[in-house]
């Protein structure tokens, strides 16, 4: 005797279409993010007309901008409600223009590059970053970044505020550009798990102290800058550390 067949599982309903609301709310999510675009312009009038006070602090408001942004966006789930939108898309084109551009920029109009060669040096940490912007595995499903994240807004503020010698400040962008390409791990400080709370509490600290040096331009406070440093000094030391439990990955030329 057979048993009678079970009868079929009643449909799924189907999810409810995103309110007007919700859309409304997730353009400005959006828009929040494109306000980094903003950033980025004014940022470049300051550094062309040598206030690199500003410009550095333009740089800053970007990184808060970038730094809240996905927090905003998981809230109002930008992707269900706007799908037709990429906002990952937009993020790129914003965090290029502020965390390598602009940067590089007042750099190179400040004279922390050589005189001779500073544009080929300039050119090396554009072409790199765009190669690390473009690499599917920039960002990994473990939550790391991979290669040299393209922090070169704060590099540059370390090197424009330590005053180094113009070839120093090269052959240290040169090396880190090259470390694009060496596919290591780097803490996504917001979203990699070991010790997420403490580097994101520390790292918020250290921000203050960024942006106090900033603030300070023209004069240099050489000494809180060197404070600052234990900081990355600690971001480097747990990439690394989390990076030994990882499998190796080759460096990809």
């Amino acid at each position: 005797m057979t048993n009678p067949a079970r009868p079929a599982p009643p449909p799924r309903p189907a999810p409810a279409s995103p309110s007007a609301q919700d859309r409304t709310v997730a353009w400005f999510v959006h828009v929040y993010t494109a306000a980094g675009v903003l950033a980025a312009f004014f940022g470049t009038l300051a550094a062309v007309d040598g206030r690199y006070r500003d410009s550095f602090l333009w740089m800053i408001a970007a990184t808060l901008v970038d730094a809240t942004d996905g927090v905003f966006a998981r809230y109002a789930r930008v992707k269900d409600v706007l799908p037709g939108f990429d906002g990952a898309r937009l993020d790129d084109i914003v965090d290029y223009l502020t965390f390598v551009f602009l940067p590089v920029l007042l750099l190179y109009s400040a004279g922390d590059l050589p005189a001779a060669g500073g544009a080929t040096v300039a050119s090396v940490v554009l072409l790199s970053s765009a190669y690390g912007f473009g690499s599917t595995d920039a960002k990994t499903s473990d939550h790391f970044f991979t290669g040299f994240p393209s922090y070169w807004n704060i590099v540059a503020l370390y090197l424009h505020v330590a005053g180094l010698a113009p070839w120093i400040n090269a052959m240290i962008l040169l090396a880190l550009s090259a470390l694009v390409f060496v596919r290591i791990g780097y803490v996504y400080p917001s979203r990699t798990p070991v010790l997420r709370t403490f580097t994101v509490l520390a790292g918020v600290a250290w921000g203050v102290v960024l942006v106090l040096i900033a603030m300070a331009l023209p004069e240099r406070r050489t000494g809180l800058l060197a404070i600052s440093l234990v900081y990355p000094a600690y971001y480097l030391v747990l990439s690394l550390a989390l990076q030994v439990r990882r499998p190796a990955v080759p460096v990809r030329l």
